[in-house]
């Protein structure tokens, strides 16, 4: 019988443990005999890879075994390199399909209107030259949207799920999350000291576009007050806990922590750049805006500080190895066993095997209701008893 082919990717934006699962995913194959090959660049691996052009199969197909792997999940990022490739609706199609006919759309995003591109077409080729029994793709859920669609499209295919924001439906977690608590979390402690030698407020931005899991998360862990995209809070009753909380606090001093799509009482979030393959666009910082604000209520001097692509870099936590490791394993289980359309999950608390899930239902949001203490603008500490250890069901 002929070994298995497997190939592996990674999507959208990278986080520590990324490298975890390559690795796993490759030892556990070799030791099985399967054969792996790692797609560089994520989706933009099927989408560009020309056949016919050395260079070209060199920069987006790179063998994996045990030799090439044996030292990277020692380190943060990507090995296999990553982008935000959308093979649905591509602006272009690379130059060496020029004169290929792709199917075609209007697309409109931010008030922009563009022609795009679906080159299914040429990905399904590209799986069939590289001769791929499976595919096995990590990201989060822009990355996992393509991943249903290939499902679709008869692809055998395991997911993995991945984000700092931890939004991704049908799991209570993803890989990168524990990381970017904890360095949110250090990154606050340490910065307690210069807030409170200057008596000022300290306004901390962090990720979390439509979920605000990363906010609530560091808030929960640091003791702070917090803004998610979930709840539009009211801006002079934040400032007004913020003043009390500093008036309070005997170093003179308060902390907030916004997800970066917060949203406050006639408050409009500012956007600016091209939309990317999935139609986000860069947003302005909601922590410089919040600023603002309490300067003009006479709140005093503020703190700004951006917790974001720093989260990003660096070696994965204990939490995240040990989920990545997991992951990796249960995939190459799952191929074993001929099981497609799958992702790797923690459900009910325990590690599971669920439907990729259907991109129409959009990221998964913070409960408020059971989360989020909406007078004091802080995660709830109540009524935990039975939850999993991540506090929220998938």
């Amino acid at each position: 019988m002929a070994a298995k082919k497997i190939g592996i990717l990674t999507g959208g934006g990278d986080v520590p443990g990324l490298n975890s699962v390559i690795k796993t995913v490759t030892y556990r194959c070799g030791g099985i005999g399967y054969e792996v090959t790692g797609l560089r660049r994520g989706w933009e691996a099927l989408t560009h890879l020309n056949f016919e052009d050395p260079a070209s199969v060199t920069r987006y197909v790179l063998p994996l075994n045990r030799e090439n792997t044996r030292t990277i999940d020692r380190t943060g990022g990507t090995w296999l390199h990553s982008s935000r490739t959308n093979p649905l609706k591509m602006k272009k199609t690379p130059a060496f399909l020029s004169g290929t006919s792709f199917p075609s759309a209007e697309n409109t995003k931010s008030g922009v209107t563009s022609t795009v591109f679906d080159m299914t077409a040429q990905v399904l080729r590209n799986i069939e030259r590289l001769e791929l029994d499976y595919l096995v793709a990590i990201g989060g859920d822009d990355t996992l949207s393509y991943a249903a669609h290939l499902d679709k499209q008869g692809v055998k295919i395991i997911s993995i799920p991945k984000t700092m924001d931890n939004d991704v439906r049908n799991t209570e977690y993803c890989i990168g999350f524990s990381t970017a608590i904890s360095r949110a979390t250090d990154a606050i402690e340490r910065q307690r000291s210069t807030v409170g030698s200057h008596e000022r407020i300290g306004v901390f931005r962090i990720f979390g576009r439509d979920a605000g899991y990363t906010a609530l998360y560091t808030a929960y862990t640091a003791s702070i007050r917090c803004c998610i995209p979930e709840y539009k809070v009211k801006v002079d009753q934040l400032i007004d806990l913020l003043l009390e909380d500093k008036r309070n606090n005997p170093s003179s001093y308060a902390l907030v922590v916004l997800s970066e799509g917060a949203r406050w009482d006639g408050y409009d979030i500012r956007e600016y750049g091209e939309p990317d393959a999935f139609g986000h666009r860069k947003k302005s910082s909601v922590a410089e805006d919040l600023s603002e604000h309490i300067q003009q209520r006479g709140g005093g001097e503020t703190i700004v500080s951006d917790l974001t692509y720093d989260l990003r870099g660096g070696p994965a936590d204990f939490v995240d190895k040990m989920v990545a490791n997991t992951f990796a394993g249960m995939a190459i289980d799952l191929i074993g066993e001929g099981k497609s359309g799958l992702m790797t999950a923690i459900s009910q608390g325990c590690y599971a095997a669920v439907p990729i899930p259907d991109p129409k239902l959009g990221p998964r949001k913070v409960d408020v209701a059971k989360m989020y203490d909406t007078v004091r603008y802080r995660p709830t500490y109540t009524g935990k008893m039975g939850l999993p250890i991540f506090l929220t069901h998938a």
